[in-house]
């Protein structure tokens, strides 16, 4: 079996031979890539602020939608097999049960978003990496704020669970604009 890839994404310029080989050690990879992320934490209740994000979007950006995708999966499926892959160390399928869980549901739709983005050369320049990486934010707000808002009001789910994240996620945003387009001009030289 092998998966699907296009072209033109950045790991394809690094990795460019394909096989079922390569998808897995790529999604593995990925996958731990955002388990250490999640682990720069600025610990706020009921959700804290951490790098998980910013590499779920690299991540996705790097591999695309499909590969994206499975290393998010991937990721998900050991942190809830137990592995302290997410948040401060957390791990195990309670998780999946508290505030923060939508948060991570989110991650899958929103690598699905950057991957295809990427695959259509959204970062390739710092605007339209910037953007690409804004709706990735957006999505993961989205299905956190959903799920944050079965445990409390929907306006403290926003002042909870949207507003203390602005400021690090532009600074998310405006890093990954800075750093993808020009590893993709280094990648094309």
């Amino acid at each position: 079996m092998q998966i699907q890839i296009n072209s033109d994404v950045l790991v394809n310029k690094m990795w460019p031979q394909t096989g079922i080989t390569r998808s897995i050690i790529l999604m593995a990879a990925g996958s731990w890539l955002i388990a250490m992320t999640a682990q720069i934490t600025f610990p706020i209740l009921p959700v804290p602020i951490t790098g998980q994000t910013f590499g779920v979007l690299i991540i996705a950006a790097l591999l695309g939608s499909r590969l994206g995708v499975g290393a998010v999966l991937a990721y998900l499926m050991q942190g809830a097999m137990g592995m302290p892959f997410f948040a401060g160390g957390m791990g195990g399928t309670a998780v999946f049960l508290g505030p923060t869980a939508g948060y991570l549901v989110g991650f899958a739709a929103a690598a699905l978003v950057v991957g295809s983005l990427a695959e259509r050369g959204w970062d390739r320049t710092f605007e339209r990496t910037a953007g690409m990486m804004l709706m990735g934010t957006a999505v993961i707000t989205l299905f956190g704020l959903l799920w944050l808002a079965q445990f409390t009001s929907w306006q403290q789910a926003f002042t909870l669970g949207a507003m203390p994240f602005i400021p690090s996620d532009i600074l998310k945003i405006l890093l990954a604009a800075a750093l993808l387009p020009a590893g993709s001009e280094l990648l094309g030289k």
